[in-house]
């Protein structure tokens, strides 16, 4: 299998300490691209170290929900700014956490605007965490879609089958993580194995989420092939093809990895 793990945390706590093993480990389990994840201004700088330094990996810039009342300062206009730099190929994750709620609602909602925006202008696609917000997230995305047309991808999809619905039909992508594989999955293994294989991604959000049989370690990129074939599995689909199905996927959404 030749992968892409399209939603990772190189530079966190449980995998920076030893990258290059990290990325060792993924190479070996056939995973040819990653995503290493922004959250806070303060790691922009490590996640794009990373990317710079190794070619099989993409940085995003942005600002996670939980990080918005912290990061009043972060605007559109600085969000563009970064995104300019060529292993910058996605903005966010940004979204809306109800669940936590670590951010005022409110915060939460104008910095995603910001970062939708920002999308608009530099036509990079969004990395959307949602959690307990279906009906705001559904909301923002489709008045700010009225604005401008722009891509992006639900990554670590656990809502419900109707929001996967609703994003698809406003032409998103869906990204399943090693939950998928969890036993008390039931409801987002039956979404999972309708949905459209042209809107199909997958990730680890790695460190965390380690699928079925790693489930309780800490995650890391070469697990997606873990999830990859229980998906296939799930589908009724050669894994073979999954995988580079949502390789496929990942280039045609981030197209900054695509080969000049």
């Amino acid at each position: 299998m030749k992968l892409a793990d399209s939603h990772c945390h190189l530079n966190y706590k449980g995998l920076a300490e030893d990258q290059q093993a990290v990325l060792d480990r993924a190479r070996a389990s056939g995973v040819v691209a990653m995503l290493n994840i922004a959250t806070r201004e303060s790691e922009w700088d490590d996640v794009l170290a990373t990317a710079e330094r190794e070619p099989d990996v993409w940085s995003t810039v942005g600002i996670h929900p939980h990080e918005a009342d912290q990061h009043p300062h972060i605007d559109t206009a600085k969000l563009v700014a970064r995104a300019r730099h060529p292993r910058v190929v996605g903005i966010g994750e940004s979204g809306l956490d109800y669940y936590y709620d670590k951010s005022d609602r409110e915060r939460q909602q104008a910095s995603f605007r910001a970062h939708l925006a920002a999308c608009r202008e530099t036509g990079l696609p969004i990395v959307v965490h949602t959690r307990d917000a279906e009906a705001d997230t559904l909301a923002i995305l489709e008045d700010e879609l009225g604005k401008g047309a722009y891509p992006g991808v639900i990554h670590c999809f656990t809502a419900s089958g109707a929001f996967a619905d609703a994003a698809l039909a406003m032409g998103f992508y869906i990204s399943m993580s090693g939950i998928v594989t969890f036993k008390n999955a039931k409801d987002l293994q039956e979404t999972a194995a309708r949905l459209p294989l042209d809107r199909l991604l997958i990730e680890t959000d790695a460190p965390f989420l380690a699928p079925v049989p790693h489930r309780g370690k800490t995650g890391e990129p070469a697990f997606v092939a873990d999830t990859c074939r229980f998906l296939a599995d799930l589908r009724g689909e050669d894994s073979d093809m999954l995988a580079d199905r949502t390789r496929e996927n990942f280039h045609t959404l981030f197209a900054k990895t695509q080969p000049a």
